[in-house]
């Protein structure tokens, strides 16, 4: 498992100089600060990686600023790339009510050591919503005929996959001390994380510099 979490940073890490190198894609669209997200994850994990191994296994507060990052960016990003007005509310609302719920937990879990559990959910679910409401949009117009070649329609395929399957590893891993062995579900998770970077990569190679919708 341990090798396996190493191919993981590795592919976040290519991830991230595939998308320097195909930057000029996408560097006039919303699209730009994701590169900027992708390196950061990358030096997250390489941080909390080594922190774990070698100082302390309290690398839980490095992830939890990760984690409203992460989610604030991507739910602001689709409601840019959002063209009805109703799916733009929700996604606002799914914004305020993932932060607020972050700060709330914050009297339950401590932010320093403990993982935030309940907000993960919650805005991992939000997002999922949100990439369905993406793809509803793009199946229900021209833009469908053109997907393959945008980039944001491979990040969506990515994250997807990734969350979906992501969201019952966390409510499980809850427990998993009552577990016999977990080492699957890690795994599991593992290669999804792998899977979802792949589709990044697929989205930097294939997408068309005029397709950035």
């Amino acid at each position: 498992m341990g090798t396996l979490r190493y191919i993981g940073i590795f592919t976040e890490l290519m991830a991230a100089i595939i998308g320097v190198i195909y930057f000029y894609k996408y560097k006039n669209t919303a699209l730009k600060y994701f590169l900027l997200l992708l390196w950061y994850v990358t030096i997250n994990d390489i941080i909390g990686m080594y922190l774990r191994e070698k100082v302390t296994h309290y690398n839980a507060i490095i992830y939890n600023i990760y984690y409203v990052v992460n989610f604030t960016y991507l739910l602001l990003l689709y409601r840019a790339y959002l063209s009805n007005k109703k799916s733009k509310v929700v996604v606002l609302t799914f914004t305020l009510i993932y932060l607020f719920s972050f700060i709330v937990n914050g009297f339950f879990e401590n932010y320093l050591i403990e993982f935030q559990r309940f907000p993960y959910i919650i805005a991992a679910l939000f997002l999922i919503i949100t990439v369905i409401l993406y793809f509803s949009e793009v199946l229900n117009s021209e833009k469908v005929l053109h997907a393959k070649k945008n980039l944001l329609f491979w990040i969506s395929v990515g994250l997807l996959l990734y969350y979906v399957g992501n969201i019952p590893f966390r409510i499980i891993r809850n427990y998993y001390q009552d577990l016999a062995d977990a080492t699957i579900l890690f795994l599991v998770n593992l290669t999804l994380g792998i899977v979802m970077y792949i589709c990044f990569i697929i989205g930097f190679l294939w997408s068309d510099k005029k397709q950035q919708y």
